[in-house]
């Protein structure tokens, strides 16, 4: 697709959804992983887009993804809140699954908070546990800004130095330790799944500097920091990865239910970082 196409299909999509919301968009967006999209139960006045209904929009296709775009408020809170993700090994390219966030951007949002759920490949993690992202290791075989840059959409060469931001990282580790929640900060490591990695695969990541990994999350980063928006990412450990003897076997559904069961706390901080954004 040539880039001027793929511009005007952002900003069809972005009035498309400018019109069913009718009203003020907000400045900041959630973007919600695999079993955590509970939050949108907390949210009041909301007004909701089913993904399929939006021009351009891919379509969530895993189990644990609504597959929906809402607006409305979180603790008192205007914000726009997109209830599941799409992911490579989907079948998408890295640039169709990144384009909401493009949409997003034409909307109005700057500040955006992704969460996701990972491996854990740091031997003090634990299944349920909150991990505030402060890096990442990009292994996925596709770069969303391949191809012509579009200098209306982002330079050329993005540093990706302080990618997530400092800020938000130190408001988010404040609530927890204000709620007694505990959480971590470590790097997430990005590959293409679908199967999940082997013992020696996760020795090598653990070994590479990274606590987390994960087949999510990284790409979009990388938009959102080519757009020039404010990045947070908050990932739970699923299950545990490292060391070698605690590996288990893990299915979809395991990975759900840990998500479920430790959504309430990650709710719970969103709702209070969300409350404090300008």
């Amino acid at each position: 697709m040539d880039i001027e196409t793929y511009y005007q299909n952002i900003l069809l999509s972005a009035d498309f959804i400018s019109n069913k919301i009718d009203s003020d968009m907000p400045k900041s967006a959630i973007m919600m992983g695999t079993g955590l999209s509970s939050i949108v139960d907390r949210m009041e006045d909301c007004k909701t887009i089913d993904y399929a209904e939006i021009p351009h929009f891919p379509k969530s296709t895993v189990e644990g993804h609504k597959g929906k775009l809402v607006v409305g408020k979180l603790d008192g809170k205007e914000i726009l809140v997109l209830a599941g993700r799409w992911h490579y090994y989907e079948g998408y390219n890295t640039k169709e699954l990144t384009f909401p966030i493009r949409v997003l951007y034409q909307l109005g949002v700057r500040t955006i908070i992704f969460t996701n759920v990972s491996g854990g490949v740091n031997a003090e993690y634990a299944a349920g546990d909150l991990v505030v992202i402060k890096d990442h290791i990009n292994a996925i075989p596709d770069h969303p800004l391949r191809g012509t840059n579009d200098d209306r959409l982002g330079p050329r060469f993005p540093d990706m130095l302080k990618t997530y931001d400092l800020s938000l990282r130190r408001d988010i580790k404040r609530i927890a330790e204000t709620l007694d929640i505990t959480i971590h900060e470590g790097v997430y490591y990005g590959l293409q799944g679908p199967s999940l990695e082997t013992p020696a695969e996760y020795l090598m990541i653990h070994k590479m500097g990274a606590d987390l990994v994960g087949m999510s999350t990284v790409p979009e980063v990388i938009v959102a920091k080519h757009a020039g928006m404010n990045i947070a990412a908050v990932s739970i450990v699923s299950n545990v990865c490292f060391p070698p003897e605690r590996i288990t076997e893990t299915t979809l559904e395991e990975v759900i239910k840990v998500a479920n069961m430790a959504s309430e706390k990650l709710n719970q901080i969103l709702g209070l970082l969300v409350k404090g954004l300008n």
